[in-house]
């Protein structure tokens, strides 16, 4: 062979192995995905379970999305809009994240939703916050939240408790966003239905000592509407056992979450019945539900009986933000268009049902109507005793009667007279 034909075939050797080793360093490329949740502070149990789910998310597609290796850079909230910015920024602007999913709660998904406008170029995808104006006041082209939120949650469940006979309650929850939601779910249809809710305790998040609040509830009412979460509700229902109560309860979504249920103490006990409301329970009976639980209990040996809302909420965002990316072969170019228009035709059976959003980027969805039950092993779960499907964030109300009550606060709804 003459020289010349032996240079051009080195030549030839030499593209082959630089166009192969150019295929697997894209097949190997790794995209940088942010994951907020609250690790410290009340939510710090729920945080880490929301972890948990994304983490099931992603090990479903063998940590790839898109044709590349999905790494999670993990950033941690305290349940406070400043940390949860803060982190947020750090994620996107330090470590250059070029997707965001989280965070936790309401006024953190407000806050966030904020910081996105600032970051065009940046998708951002809902962990487990859900305070109504995270989405329907004054919304961000680019967050996404592929669950319902705290309204849509309680929807039915007024109704519920005036079947119980609770005509006369007592409100205590947390004083920010996603409680303010989550009471205008269940005092939209109660008070149109002829409840009253007699006077509402509203306390911040992180209470430790619930004596003065416990000392306000009357002797007359029927039930105790309690809306608070994590660590603020163990503390509650603690002290409340302590001072003697024996009033029965409803509670919010987080209330009698798993993250709560297994408390230890005498008024455990109590919570037998207790009424709920959300956008999962623990006893749903279908094939993708109890894969769901299958596969979370042999992956999280420390984890929950059953998986807690935290944990389902972060799977099905991050389920839709992997499914995004493999819609569009991880294309992120040109602003992320191509990307969002796949998520905004997000439609897929997640394991408490359909996964889809509206023209606002929010989840439609149904919501379970729950009562806590035992097992059999002595663990307490929420028994499904009512679905409310297709739920909006009108909350079942024409629009033009929703818009004229307003999103939840602390005096909207009010019926006490």
């Amino acid at each position: 062979m003459s020289r010349g034909k032996k240079v051009f075939g080195r030549s030839i050797v030499a593209a082959a192995v630089m166009v192969t080793m150019g295929g697997l360093a894209q097949a190997q490329e790794t995209l940088k995905i942010g994951l907020l949740a609250s690790l410290e502070g009340p939510f710090a149990a729920p945080g880490q379970d929301g972890m948990r789910g994304a983490d099931m998310a992603l090990k479903e597609k063998n940590g790839m999305a898109g044709g590349k290796k999905i790494e999670f850079v993990k950033v941690s909230s305290d349940a406070t809009p400043d940390k949860a910015v803060n982190s947020t920024r750090k994620a996107v602007e330090q470590d250059k994240v070029q997707i965001m999913i989280g965070p936790l709660s309401g006024d953190e998904g407000i806050a966030v939703k904020n910081y996105a406008k600032t970051q065009p170029n940046i998708t951002f995808i809902n962990g487990s916050s859900g305070a109504q104006a995270a989405t329907l006041g004054d919304p961000a082209a680019n967050f996404y939240r592929f669950n319902t939120e705290g309204a849509q949650w309680m929807v039915g469940l007024g109704e519920h408790a005036l079947s119980k006979g609770y005509k006369k309650t007592f409100l205590i929850a947390e004083d920010y966003g996603f409680p303010y939601s989550q009471v205008q779910g269940f005092m939209a249809s109660y008070c149109a239905k002829g409840g009253k809710v007699v006077d509402k305790a509203w306390v911040p998040l992180g209470t430790k000592d619930y004596a003065s609040v416990i000392a306000k509830i009357p002797k007359d009412v029927d039930a105790l509407v309690v809306v608070l979460g994590g660590s603020d509700a163990v503390n509650f229902l603690t002290q409340y056992e302590q001072a003697g109560g024996d009033k029965p309860m409803v509670g919010g979504s987080i209330t009698v979450d798993q993250t709560v249920l297994n408390f230890k103490g005498k008024r455990r006990e109590s919570l037998l019945g207790t009424a709920s409301a959300g956008p999962m329970a623990d006893s749903i009976d279908t094939p993708e539900w109890k894969k769901f639980v299958a596969d979370y209990k042999a992956n999280f040996k420390d984890g929950f009986p059953s998986p807690s809302l935290f944990a389902y909420l972060y799977y099905i965002n991050t389920k839709a933000a992997l499914d995004g990316l493999d819609a569009v072969k991880g294309d992120l170019s040109n602003g992320q268009k191509a990307y969002r228009e796949a998520l905004q035709k997000t439609n897929f059976k997640g394991p408490a049902g359909d996964v889809k959003i509206d023209a606002n980027r929010n989840g439609v969805g149904t919501t379970y109507i729950t009562e806590v039950t035992k097992a059999p092993d002595g663990s307490f779960y929420n028994k499904v005793v009512k679905q409310v499907p297709n739920i909006t964030q009108t909350l079942g109300l024409p629009e033009a009667e929703f818009k004229k009550m307003g999103l939840g606060t602390r005096d909207v709804p009010d019926c006490r007279t």
